[in-house]
């Protein structure tokens, strides 16, 4: 009971904050303030704003994922792996790489972004994308590839800066829709990156009347998905100059305040405003953070270990793909999440609520997944069909639940304290997805080498244990763990 008093009262802080923060004085130097006149005499939606923060979460989630496809062939290339059962070992680590470079410096970036404003922070790690992806696409060796993405997930602390600004830049009846469409373009980023990566990987085998093997991209053949990228995001960089800046740098000095004649409370500084409640004491922001750490962690090692599987032999339990064959199978699955998330989630959001679409979200997961050994024992057009309708069902589910988890933890906390929250909840999310590639990489070397075990041989292991993950955050859904429902999102 005394936990759902307090849990209560987070709630209603948070609402007397944003009550609060209707009301305060204008400076017209201020940023955060032109921004907060703006948003008061235009009650439209800010589509403007809200495209290129789509443009900067776009161009920030493509390259996370788009190595996967090639990344097998990459590293065996590069010839570290003794045998190719192997090479889902160095896989692994390399696809864990930019998540834990990101996860160490999530909680850094918060703090720049509070202190010296998002738009920074957000051009930096498109900055970030430009170099460091680059360079990764140029690799020599195993080593290089695997400095370079720890470093550009260094570099890239833009999620956490992007979420705050959504809550800022949008009025408080369209915050709902900016979290949304961040999501959307971030998932969307995560589905096109590996696409990309399938159809542009060695080009010099693919378009030899094109591409020479004697060119950059002939004696470099993973350099062409990573060049489109780095080349958009150069582009997205140039178009997010005119982005303005929503933190507050109030220039009034104290006498001006003292002749404020509004309500003193609405002169609040800002630390005194963060110290009204500790971030990890509010069970609410807590519980969801957690939950979201969860289902991130079964979804990078779903992403890692579904292009392992799909390029492996039959042999081996996999559906001998080759590149080409995943890009195009991630290419329909994110148009098709495109169009789900700009028509068909909206409705669906408001019918049952993100609470309960996680957790159904959750149940068709796990038998989608308890499918996957049997489907890869089919062949031609039904093989076909079948891996495309659950490739496509598993990134939907994804995304409606990444969304609701967004829609929780910015409705868990007040905005003075908002950009903190989502750097904590970026460090702590980062480090769960870090284990994902490297945990599921292992898994999958390793069940390749356990093709005939009496209990669950194979890849049926690896599916079963992603579903032990899955049934874990669906039990989190439930209270008393999870402080949230869906009447405290509306």
């Amino acid at each position: 009971m005394d936990s759902e008093e307090s849990n209560r009262e987070v709630l209603l802080l948070v609402k007397k904050e944003e009550e609060e923060e209707e009301r305060g004085y204008y400076d017209e130097k201020c940023p955060g303030c032109i921004v907060d006149n703006m948003k008061k005499s235009n009650s439209t939606i800010p589509f403007k704003h809200l495209f290129f923060v789509f443009l900067l979460a776009l161009a920030a989630a493509l390259p996370i994922t788009s190595m996967f496809p090639f990344m097998y062939f990459m590293i065996r290339d590069f010839g570290i792996a003794k045998k190719e059962e192997d090479i889902g070992y160095y896989a692994g680590f390399l696809g864990c790489a930019f998540l834990l470079g990101r996860g160490l410096t999530s909680i850094l970036w918060g703090i720049t972004a509070d202190r010296y404003g998002r738009k920074p922070v957000m051009l930096c790690g498109i900055i970030a994308v430009v170099i460091f992806n680059t360079f990764f696409g140029l690799s020599i060796n195993y080593w290089m590839a695997l400095s370079t993405r720890f470093l550009l997930g260094s570099m890239c602390g833009i999620l956490g800066s992007m979420m705050a600004y959504i809550s800022e830049i949008c009025r408080k009846e369209y915050q709902a829709l900016g979290i949304s469409m961040l999501s959307t373009a971030w998932g969307i980023g995560l589905v096109i990156g590996p696409a990309l990566g399938g159809f542009l990987a060695q080009p010099a085998e693919k378009f030899p009347e094109i591409f020479s093997k004697e060119s950059i991209f002939g004696r470099f053949p993973y350099f062409l998905p990573s060049l489109f990228i780095s080349v958009f995001a150069l582009i997205v960089t140039f178009l997010g100059q005119w982005l303005p800046e929503t933190l507050h740098f109030h220039t009034k000095n104290d006498e001006e305040k003292e002749n404020y004649d509004g309500p003193k409370e609405d002169l609040l500084e800002e630390d005194e405003k963060k110290s009204k409640q500790s971030l990890l004491k509010n069970w609410p922001l807590m519980s969801s953070i957690m939950l979201y750490c969860v289902f991130q962690l079964h979804d990078m090692a779903y992403v890692e270990i579904f292009p392992l599987w799909a390029v492996s032999p039959k042999k081996y339990g996999g559906l001998s793909y080759s590149s080409d064959d995943i890009g195009e199978i991630l290419a329909l699955a994110g148009f098709v999440m495109l169009v789900f998330q700009l028509f068909l989630y909206p409705p669906i959001e408001r019918i049952f609520g993100p609470v309960h679409l996680a957790r159904i979200g959750a149940v068709i997961t796990i038998a989608l997944l308890s499918s996957y050994p049997f489907i890869a024992k089919l062949s031609g057009l039904t093989l076909t069909l079948l891996v495309d309708l659950a490739v496509v069902l598993k990134n939907l589910v994804s995304i409606c639940i990444t969304t609701g988890l967004f829609l929780l933890q910015n409705k868990a906390v007040g905005q003075s304290q908002r950009g903190a929250a989502n750097g904590m909840s970026m460090a702590a999310m980062s480090l769960f997805k870090a284990a994902g590639p490297a945990g599921g990489g292992a898994i999958f070397a390793w069940v390749q080498n356990h093709q005939n075990a009496l209990f669950l041989p194979g890849d049926h292991m690896v599916f079963f244990i992603l579903n032990i993950i899955e049934f874990i955050a669906l039990i989190m859904t439930f209270k008393p763990f999870l402080a949230l429902t869906n009447n405290d999102v509306i």
